[in-house]
């Protein structure tokens, strides 16, 4: 792990860090659900939504067809 340290960042941060990007890409590949990808970094279903939208991705994935009837129906 010392070949991570940074200034001003504890490893247990850089940890909590790794473990949030990991849960945040296999989300974002479709790997894992929201509510795992939240538990394997310590999150709870809606936190990790949250911060995967701050991070810029996507927590809902619709194709046109989707969108369509989404929007559609509520018109």
């Amino acid at each position: 792990m010392d070949a991570l340290a940074s200034p001003g960042i504890s490893p247990e941060s850089l940890a909590s860090e790794a473990k949030f990007m990991l849960a945040l890409k296999l989300f974002e590949v479709g790997r894992l659900s929201s509510g795992k990808a939240g538990n394997l970094c310590g999150m709870g279903r809606v936190e990790f939504l949250l911060a995967a939208g701050r991070a810029g991705v996507p927590v809902v994935a619709l194709d046109d067809e989707e969108l369509s009837a989404e929007f559609g129906a509520n018109a």
